[in-house]
């Protein structure tokens, strides 16, 4: 396997659309990367761009220390799955999984050895003599990967490969998907619009934005210190909540006053935050119910959404202009009646702030 490395890469198009603006990202040998963003944010650009499809219009493209920037896509050892299967109906699936290494000229033997290690590892093997019509869509995505397994490349490069599955399915496979990428050790570079996918299959997850680079780091780096206002409201489910608020310092304190209510904040946000107006960002999964000696504001029921093993609710807080809407989450007992009035308390250590201007994260 090997490292992939993109240093300053542009793609810009002809009437001046830039799908990639900048770019330098690294790819440790081994490691699965997921590429994340919504769609049109250039992710998709960005595969295309290290398999050889797409031209940068700047910068350089590295597979294992030697630049590619030019090469044509046969000449740089990567392999591709993409949102289709792009099987051949014609062909059963030993068929398909073989014709790759057969283009190449690889011998007999090889064939029939890499083809039946692939199908095992995948657990196709029952099914060789199956054609795609005969397959179920996860079966078919699995023969889409072991295609790219047989060549046994330096990298492979994953395009939405779980699109076309249902609910249930995606999650079968996403985990079959992780369960390979650690028996193959392999270089892995995956786009997908979904952020759970990112956040359960990435070692690292890179946000991208409108061609620009927003973060790149651990999932649960990337959940709990949000580099900006667009990674906060992108990466994390429901979607995290926003005020506008004014910070203060009182007496050695750190004080937060929002439209509706006021925060003493924890220690730990002192050093780094600067007194001013601040977006405050909170987590629907970081306010709780409490009862009223503890609570950081009273809030009106609007909405329960019942989720089995939890309860996602939207309240509104205060009243005319200083009314501001919330989302918590909380377990399904603790249900409230639309209209009811329930108190609230945020966990002061999961707060965050962001400069209302520029959108980064001030603590």
């Amino acid at each position: 396997m090997a490292a992939i490395r993109l240093d300053n890469v542009t793609k810009q198009y002809p009437g001046g659309h830039a799908a990639v603006q900048d770019l330098s990202l690294h790819i440790a040998d081994g490691e699965l990367l997921v590429l994340v963003g919504p769609s049109g944010c250039g992710k998709s650009t960005v595969l295309r761009i290290v398999a050889g499809l797409e031209t940068p219009t700047r910068g350089r493209v590295f597979l294992d220390e030697r630049e590619v920037t030019n090469l044509p896509p046969q000449e740089r050892d990567v392999a591709m799955v993409f949102q289709s299967y792009a099987l051949y109906p014609h062909m059963n699936v030993r068929e398909n999984l073989a014709f790759g290494l057969r283009m190449r000229g690889v011998s007999k033997a090889q064939i029939v050895a890499r083809v039946e290690h692939s199908a095992r590892i995948l657990g196709i093997d029952s099914f060789l003599d199956r054609r795609p019509a005969q397959l179920s869509g996860g079966q078919r995505q699995r023969v889409a990967l072991g295609r790219a397994i047989v060549r046994e490349p330096q990298a492979f490069l994953l395009d939405e490969p779980l699109s076309n599955l249902d609910a249930r399915l995606r999650v079968e496979t996403r985990a079959e998907l992780a369960r390979l990428h650690q028996r193959l050790e392999a270089t892995m570079l995956y786009v997908t619009h979904d952020q759970e996918e990112a956040m359960t299959l990435g070692d690292r997850i890179a946000v991208m934005r409108e061609g620009h680079l927003q973060q790149v780091a651990p999932p649960m780096e990337v959940y709990r210190r949000p580099a900006n206002v667009f990674v906060a409201g992108f990466i994390g489910s429901p979607t995290m909540n926003f005020l506008p608020c004014t910070l203060r310092r009182d007496s050695g304190k750190l004080v937060l006053e929002c439209p509706a209510f006021t925060v003493e904040l924890a220690e730990s946000h002192t050093a780094e935050a600067r007194s001013g107006t601040v977006l405050l960002g909170v987590r629907p999964h970081d306010v709780a119910l409490v009862t009223l000696p503890q609570a950081d504001v009273s809030a009106r029921v609007e909405v329960n959404e019942p989720r089995g093993s939890e309860l996602v609710t939207h309240v509104v807080v205060g009243e005319g202009m200083s009314k501001s809407q919330l989302t918590l989450v909380a377990p399904p007992e603790t249900a409230s009646k639309v209209g009811e009035q329930v108190s609230l308390r945020f966990r002061r250590d999961r707060l965050h702030l962001f400069d209302p201007d520029s959108g980064e994260r001030i603590s």
